[in-house]
């Protein structure tokens, strides 16, 4: 089979299901906009309609606009203005633009696959505004070009495959990794039913029998927590979309027996970096860069050892940009590179230790601090389950490194910082720990720094 949906609405579909239904749906979609390029938007939970859409609207010539089933109706209607779609596809339990119409259920004959140039806009996703508000990316066709690298030097996928991947379908990683890169060789993609919770993740992956499991960091930290059967199917497990700690990754691996191979991306240029089965990132490194992509790290806008990842802006899996927003999409790329904004350091391996995000590190002294480095060894507390680090200002003129961290009680700062200085320098210890319930996180679980120090400094009068 080609896509099977695990759980309360257990489906199936072959590969000639699949390529039947996306050709119904293009023909719809193509007879209900007026030209090629006209954008689709998509309001569809975790259910087969989600890829089969996406697909359709692809086949037709037309741009699917892909977003969270969790956005609010005011988010909807600022996606709208964003991207003045000709037609939405939707479930009616989600909120749409008012004006535009909705797909209609005629039948129509499918007008043949539309093939054109590689450099066209093929669809849009939306950034998870870790850094800002969500932005519009636009991918052209040559994305999927870029996915091949992925396939043998990230997943070792092949046909005979069985790839469960827990995540939302608007998500690039999940469209990706769960579902296009499957259909690329032939195997099977399996996706768990809309509002699946963690704790039924292992033993799905026990009864449909998965090789690969794709995952969050986040799906990852309460799987973990589970009760884990033997899985003697599974051969390894993908990690991707924020940095995997190593106490979720270890525990995983105690638990399993297989490994997790990390990767880094983006939602403007999915990933380029990893480990994989062949060739396992060094301990502490995110990876090495896919065959046949041009990595650099830039300082100043020169190479160097430590400093900004950015890749070539001719790699196929790089956006053409930000929809209508030129200044920002020009501020991404220097050159010949396309500039992440994240930070790393190039190990005595060849492989990269994320550093995190720029905006994201922290002076100590005038010393720059990862907050990836800190969380890593808060993570080593045994009662810590979640936790996150920012530069925040006690006055205009002094700022300092803040813990927060989630924990059934407030643990003592003695025990925190005798746990901490066996690893961090003294100029990279937390001045300040925060316990938490929670810590803020985006749509598809990524840790929101910018909004714990904002939150913070304007709780303590900072802003």
């Amino acid at each position: 089979s080609a896509l099977e949906i695990l759980g309360v609405d257990a489906r199936s579909f072959t590969y000639a299901e699949l390529k039947t239904s996306v050709e119904e749906l293009a023909a719809k979609i193509a007879a209900q906009t007026p030209t090629a390029g006209d954008r689709i938007l998509l309001r569809l939970g975790n259910h087969a309609q989600f890829p089969l859409s996406y697909l359709a609207a692809i086949a037709a010539d037309r741009v699917p606009v892909v977003t969270s089933a969790h956005v609010t109706q005011v988010e909807v209607d600022a996606i709208a203005v964003d991207t003045q779609p000709s037609l939405v596809i939707a479930d009616p339990d989600l909120p749409v633009p008012l004006n535009i119409p909705a797909l209609k259920d005629t039948a129509v004959e499918f007008p043949g696959y539309a093939l054109g140039d590689p450099n066209r806009p093929a669809y849009i996703v939306y950034t998870s505004g870790t850094s800002g508000r969500p932005m519009p990316v636009v991918h052209a066709h040559r994305a999927i070009w870029a996915r091949q690298s992925m396939i043998s030097d990230w997943y070792d996928l092949s046909q005979s495959d069985r790839v469960l991947h827990a995540g939302a379908f608007n998500w690039t990683y999940t469209l990706g990794t769960g579902l296009l890169d499957p259909w690329t060789v032939g195997a099977t993609a399996l996706i768990p039913h809309d509002g699946t919770p963690a704790s039924e993740i292992p033993n799905m992956l026990l009864k449909s029998d998965a090789t690969i499991f794709a995952a969050s960091p986040g799906v990852y930290r309460r799987v973990i927590r589970e009760q884990i059967p033997r899985l003697p199917k599974l051969r390894h497990a993908l990690s991707a979309g924020e940095k995997l700690p190593a106490n979720v990754k270890d525990a995983w691996e105690g638990k399993t027996e297989t490994l997790i191979h990390e990767a880094y991306g983006l939602s403007e240029c999915s990933t380029f970096i990893s480990g994989s089965p062949e060739n396992p990132a060094p301990a502490g490194t995110i990876g090495t860069p896919q065959s046949g992509r041009k990595v650099a790290l830039l300082s100043d806008g020169k190479p160097s050892e430590t400093g900004t990842i950015a890749i070539s802006r001719d790699d196929p899996g790089v956006m053409l940009g930000y929809l209508n927003h030129p200044q920002e999409t020009s501020d991404r790329f220097d050159g010949d590179w396309f500039l992440t904004g994240d930070l790393a350091r190039r190990t005595s391996t060849g492989a990269f230790e994320y550093l995190g995000r720029s905006d994201d590190m922290m002076n100590a002294g005038g010393h720059r601090v990862s907050p990836i480095e800190v969380e890593t060894a808060l993570l080593t507390c045994a009662e810590i389950t979640d936790a996150a680090c920012a530069e925040v200002r006690l006055k205009p003129d002094l700022s300092l490194i803040a813990a927060f961290y989630v924990a059934p009680n407030v643990i003592d700062e003695d025990v925190l910082n005798a746990t901490l200085q066996t690893q961090l320098a003294d100029y990279k210890r937390p001045r300040l720990f925060i316990r938490l319930d929670t810590l803020p996180r985006g749509n598809n679980n990524k840790l929101l720094r910018k909004q714990l120090r904002e939150n913070w400094e304007r709780d303590h009068g900072q802003t």
